[in-house]
């Protein structure tokens, strides 16, 4: 498994979904969960469960007569890594930059804008 978490398409995003949600699955119980969200073929599924493994994103057990497959990366991980690509594509890599288009944007509540400090003040004190 690769040191850092490849990138994923917005395609493999739901795939993986699936699978945090239950695993290990079939590549049929894959096709199923997505059918019922998607208009995908299956032939379009199958193809983006072999990127993943190719990717080393999802691992297959072929020990069965069926194969199944699971995640190496759990979500939290997957998210981290988007998250850090997103800001340094298009924030330059700055939580500040980002965090101020976000409050000159976006228009929050009170409640939101008391989480936000204690979060800030819980961040603070840990450091």
């Amino acid at each position: 498994m690769p040191e850092q978490v490849p990138k994923i398409s917005e395609a493999e995003w739901e795939v993986m979904n699936v699978l945090w949600e239950r695993s290990p699955l079939t590549a049929s119980e894959v096709i199923q969960a997505l059918q019922e969200k998607t208009d995908w073929k299956p032939k379009t599924i199958r193809t983006l469960l072999d990127r993943l493994v190719k990717k080393e994103v999802v691992g297959v057990n072929q020990q069965q007569k069926v194969f199944t497959f699971t995640p190496l990366y759990s979500q939290s991980e997957c998210q981290r890594a988007e998250a850090k690509s997103f800001l340094n594509r298009i924030y330059g890599g700055t939580m500040k930059s980002m965090l101020v288009h976000f409050f000159e944007e976006e228009s929050l509540t009170e409640e939101e804008i008391k989480e936000l400090r204690n979060m800030l003040n819980e961040k603070s004190d840990k450091q």
